[in-house]
Formats: structure tokens, sequence, C-alpha cells
């Protein structure tokens, strides 16, 4: 996930990225100067325990799968050979003869500062606890349960913590910790290196490979992509992005651009259309999409002046958003997401929230100007993620590390290299699918998502050549917000789109 704060800041912190986490190394405290070694940089910390496994059951389509849950660690070594970071990973294999041709899929969450815990305990791992959706609360029990959308039965799956997040560490100091894994580039490097090397440790070079992530993970998903193909000699079948953070200067734009309002308009009509009553679908969304392609961008480049093209647009998006047509008339017709999620419930004292704005909860300040609260989604998960997980590793799978686990970070977003903003994923997935023509790609969000707006993956993939089969990058689209997978329905969806993209190798 990604957090969305001011229009630059907001760029990074979830898929997610967010917890009033400690930094990574705030635990950390400098070791005494070992006089015999004259070891003065190393840091003093528990040992991670060794890599600890666990036998399961879980259930899916009517199928009943026994497998492995494995918690362990591989380290993060520099250019000398020292270990300076150790990556805490979540594996589950099947159990029973061994399948050269089962794949294998490695998944990350985003941020930066989310750890993985999002997508495996609530989307696609053979266990899951509620959270997401409305009426979900921190105090709810953190209880697994079997997961109907697992993909389980078609792929191993591997779940990695970047540095910062989960119980994943960093063995330097703040800047140089900033430096080797708080940074765009790097990031996608050493995590390409994390998959590589679990692939060469478990003897899974040859098994086909499935790279999945999540907001700010799927950012890195077709970066991860291509650095595994042309530098450490991975191919990779197939990348299922979730609600990516794909395309980030279309949001970050100035007032001239109409990009920044095109692109979330939609998915405010979305919510609209839900509250309503009125189903989600392809059809149901055409015509704003239309609208926003065209008569839209065309009002909103005519500017402030014309008050016509100004007319036009209060009367077309205070149909489409529901909002009240004076607040839309004194925006112009440009609807800041800040402000939509303030006014969309003001007369009711609530907020509602950026990964699904049809998500609320009261709000505990409803006369500051400022809007000044939380994330009604974000404050409700952290708890239950958070025990759910610690629970699992430290009691169930038995690897019980002596630390602190960081499902959001803000730290990490706080501390993340500036300009991620002004980047973008698009170069990399377009040359890795030039790259690879059997690779498959599905991008995937849910329609009432404003963190990362399910339109910009729409207008990228439309101005992305065809290269072979045009159905080989499919995007799909699903009632729900930015973790559209807490809806049972659009899990099932998803989980059936997913299993053409394994059916299609």
């Amino acid at each position: 996930m990604r957090k969305v704060m001011t229009a630059a800041a907001a760029a990074i912190v979830l898929s997610f990225g967010l917890s009033a986490a400690a930094p990574a190394w705030a635990d950390e405290e400098p070791a005494k100067a070992d006089a015999a070694k004259g070891d003065k940089d190393k840091i003093a910390l528990p040992p991670f325990p060794a890599d600890a496994s666990v036998k399961q059951v879980t259930h899916v389509a009517g199928k009943t799968l026994n497998y492995t849950a494995t918690v362990g660690s591989l380290p993060v070594r520099d250019e000398k050979g020292k270990k300076i970071a150790e990556v805490v990973f979540t594996a589950y294999i099947l159990d029973g003869p061994k399948n050269p041709n089962r794949p294998v899929t490695f998944a990350f969450n985003g941020g930066p500062g989310a750890a993985s815990v999002y997508l495996n305990l609530g989307a696609i791992g053979p266990k899951r606890v509620q959270f997401g959706a409305q009426g979900d609360s921190p105090s709810d029990p953190a209880i697994l349960v079997d997961n109907p959308g697992t993909w389980l039965d078609a792929t191993d799956m591997v779940f990695i913590d970047p540095v910062g997040t989960g119980f994943s560490r960093s063995l330097v100091d703040k800047d140089e910790t900033r430096k080797r894994f708080y940074s765009i580039r790097p990031d996608i490097e050493y995590l390409s290196r994390i998959v590589y090397d679990w692939l060469l440790k478990n003897g899974r070079m040859a098994s086909p490979k499935y790279v999945t992530g999540e907001s700010y993970g799927g950012y890195r998903v077709p970066r991860i992509t291509y650095f595994l193909q042309t530098q450490l000699g991975v191919g990779i079948s197939g990348m299922v992005m979730v609600s990516p953070y794909l395309e980030p200067p279309m949001d970050t734009a100035p007032d001239f651009s109409p990009m920044r309002w095109v692109t979330t308009l939609p998915s405010m009509a979305a919510a609209n259309y839900e509250r309503q009553g009125k189903p989600l679908s392809a059809a149901q969304m055409k015509e704003v999409e239309d609208y926003a392609r065209g008569e839209f961008v065309t009002d909103l480049m005519k500017g402030r002046r014309d008050t016509q093209a100004i007319s036009r647009l209060v009367s077309k998006v205070t149909g489409y958003t529901g909002l009240d047509s004076e607040f839309v008339r004194r925006s112009g017709g440009r609807i800041d997401t800040r402000a939509f999620l303030r006014e969309l419930y003001r007369g009711q004292g609530r907020i509602a929230s950026v990964y699904d704005s049809n998500v609320t909860q009261e709000d505990p300040f409803p006369w500051a100007p400022d809007g000044r609260r939380g994330d009604p989604i974000l404050d409700a998960i952290i708890a239950p993620t958070t025990s759910a997980m610690v629970d699992f590793d430290t009691r169930v799978a038995g690897w019980k590390a002596e630390a602190r686990f960081n499902a959001l970070s803000y730290d990490v977003g706080e501390n993340w290299e500036k300009g991620v903003e002004l980047t973008e994923a698009t170069t990399d997935l377009r040359q890795a699918i030039a790259a690879d023509p059997k690779m498959k790609v599905l991008i995937v969000h849910g329609y009432d998502d404003l963190s990362c707006p399910y339109f910009v993956s729409r207008l990228v993939i439309d101005q992305m050549p065809i290269s072979g089969d045009a159905g080989r990058v499919r995007l799909a689209i699903y009632p729900g917000g930015h973790m559209f997978y807490s809806r049972p329905a659009s899990q099932a969806s998803f989980r059936a789109d997913v299993m053409q993209v394994f059916a299609a190798r």
C-alpha cells in the first residue's frame, strides 16, 4: 500500500507504509568495541533463530492441501561479503512428490514500509485473518482460518519482508541503511538477489517463477522482474500486480495538467454508484471512463476563465461523484482526493478511507479545518495483521525471534529516498514484456481505490505497444478498494483470473 499525504509526499508510504514503528536500527545498541577483533562497527543484536517449519492443512476449491510453512531469514551482504542485513521470509510449499514443473511465486507488499503480511494473510496465502472492510476493528480476534482465495493449489509461495518491515532488519548504521535499503534502485537490486538466493538455497532454479506485489510492491514487480531477467539470469513466467503504484507522475502533475483529475474521477464515480446500490462492472463504468478521456480533458484544458467549460464540469462531476454542487463549483470541477474524502461524509460526522472511500469511521476532529485524522482502514489493520503474523511465526511455526514486528513502518517511508514520486515502473514493464514473449501479465485493481486509481493502469496499458498476443497483458477490476480482496466475491474473481495466468503456462 502507499500512504496518501500531500500531493508530493503522498507518493510512498503505503500499498501501505505506515505504523508508528521504530526505525529498523532503533533497538540496535552498538556493541562495545572488541579490542581483540577491532570490530568497531558490530551491532549487538540477539541472533535470529534457525529456519523453523510446521506442517499445515488448508482447503480450497474442494481440495485438501497439505503443505509445509517455513519461517526463516536470508542474509544481505556487501561487496566484501560482510552481512549487512537479514531478510525474513515465509514460504508455503505443497507436500508430496517434488514436481519440477510446479511454479513458485514471490510476493511483496509496498509502502515503502509494508511487510508482506497483507498479501499473505489477506489475499493469497493459505490462511487469512479478516481486515480492511467496513466494520472491521483493531480489537477483532486475530484468528487464522482457511483462505478461499489462496493460490497454493497452483503455486508454492514465498512472502518476503524488505528491510525495516516485519522482522527484517538492517545491521548497519542509519546513514548506511538509508543508502543500501531505503533507496529506489538498491531496493530492487537486493530484493532481486533475495529471490535468487532463495531459489538457490531451495534447489528451485528450474521451477517456473512468478512475481506478485501490492501497491508499491506492484511498482517493484516489473522492476524486479527485469533485473532478474537481465542481471541475475532468472526468467519470470508471469507478473501479477495488485493495486499497483505503476505510474507516479500521473497523480503528482501540476495544475495545468489534467491527469491528476482524470485518473481519480472514475474511482470517485464508482464509489458513488455503490452508494446508490448499482453493481460495478465494465459496462457501468464505461460512460464515466469515456467522459474522463474526452470531454472532461477538453474542458479542464480550457481553464478556469472559460465559464461555459466550468459549468459543464460542475454539472458532470456533481452527477458522477454525488458531491454537493456548490462544493464542486468552488473546486472548479477539480476534486482533490483529500477534499473528496472529507466532504463525502461531512454531514454525518464521518471520514472516508483513501483506500476505499466507502469504508468510514467517526471523525475524531469534525470541526478541524485541515481534516486532522488517521485513515479508517490503516487505523484498523495494523493490530489484527501484526498479532496474527507474530502468533503464527513464534507460536505456530516456532520461529522465536527476539524483535519487534513492523507490519507498517512510518520510519521506512520517512527515510526513503526522495524522488520515488517522480519515477515510474512502466519502462521496465515494457522492457520485461518485450524480452519474453511468453510472459503473462495481470494487473488488478479495486474500483473504489483512490490511493492507486485503476484508471492510471488503464491509460498505461492502452499506450503500450502490443507485443505478440494482445491478451497477455490484462487489466481486471473488481468492486472494492485498495484491498478489494477483503470482499469475498472480489477475492473469488481475483483468484479465478490468477488461475488463468498459471493455466496459460
